[in-house]
């Protein structure tokens, strides 16, 4: 099967990161991690807004009643649909900021934290419940990245870039347990990245330096490469008309000489199904 990217969104974001489907809205999240920005797209009419944050923000999430919850350098946040923000948790770490969150089947946020320098083990991985409730469920981690489940709930994947591994867990109700390989990324082919899982199981992920996503099926066969013209695609989600097309966030930083599309949002049409994505529950 053979796509053609196009360009829904041409960018110069420095680390476009967490592609998200706010499907009450119509439109797709998405955030510059270094530019401190997040910006929303709805495809069915070209309306773009940015919003500035005063730190860092890894990723942004839309919430049940409406505004956006995120992950930032020194904790979670909450902004109101009036976009009055406020602290859900806060705990700054020298040297260290939010990176890739997603909201599980039951309301949780999953946010992932790394160190500035990529250092091993200066990560971690926790789980919030929408009244604040904080939960460490993965410590020691180098750059915590991609985290989706399956359509069914039972399973989780999720990707510590530095391992070159997307490791899958069974979910037993707020936790995760009995970790396992699901696919090992050649670090000559790039680094994986962030991840989304599609209605039929398969994982999609996107690989850092690896110009492609690619899709594994269910029991962790490569399924599909699609190749893209930009060295460092972050991050894909479903969103769009019946969740059918993927989008892909871009980056150029580290880029000696970026391609005239790093740090675009870039598009495969009718690449899939997508999986309805739950909003944060606080």
């Amino acid at each position: 099967m053979s796509y053609e990217v196009e360009v829904a969104l041409r960018e110069q974001a420095a680390l476009g990161e967490g592609p998200t489907w706010d499907p009450a809205a119509g439109r797709l999240i998405w955030v510059d991690i270094l530019g401190s920005r997040v910006h929303t797209y709805d495809p069915s009419d070209g309306r773009r807004t940015v919003m500035a944050t005063e730190q860092h923000v890894g990723a942004a999430k839309p919430r049940k009643d409406g505004g956006l919850v995120v992950n930032l350098r020194d904790g979670i946040g909450l902004y109101d649909a009036d976009g009055a923000f406020s602290w859900l948790v806060r705990d700054p770490v020298a040297g260290r900021r939010g990176n890739d969150a997603a909201v599980a089947p039951d309301g949780a946020l999953w946010a992932g934290t790394m160190r500035y320098d990529e250092a091993a083990g200066g990560g971690n991985l926790i789980r919030i419940t929408p009244d604040g409730t904080v939960s460490e469920q993965l410590a020691e981690v180098a750059i915590s990245n991609g985290t989706g489940w399956s359509p069914d709930g039972r399973l989780m994947y999720y990707v510590d870039t530095s391992t070159q591994r997307i490791d899958v867990f069974d979910v037993d109700g707020d936790q995760i347990l009995n970790r396992r390989l699901f696919a090992e990324i050649d670090p000559e082919e790039g680094s994986p990245d962030g991840l989304t899982v599609d209605a039929e199981g398969c994982v999609w992920v996107a690989l850092w330096d690896g110009s492609a996503v690619r899709r594994y099926a269910p029991g962790g066969e490569l399924d599909r490469v699609v190749a893209l013209p930009v060295p460092r695609p972050t991050a894909c989600a479903f969103g769009g008309e019946g969740l059918r097309d993927l989008y892909i966030t871009t980056a150029r930083v580290g880029l000696t000489r970026p391609h005239p599309l790093s740090g675009s949002v870039l598009v495969l049409r009718d690449a899939g199904e997508g999986v309805a994505g739950t909003p944060f529950g606080g």
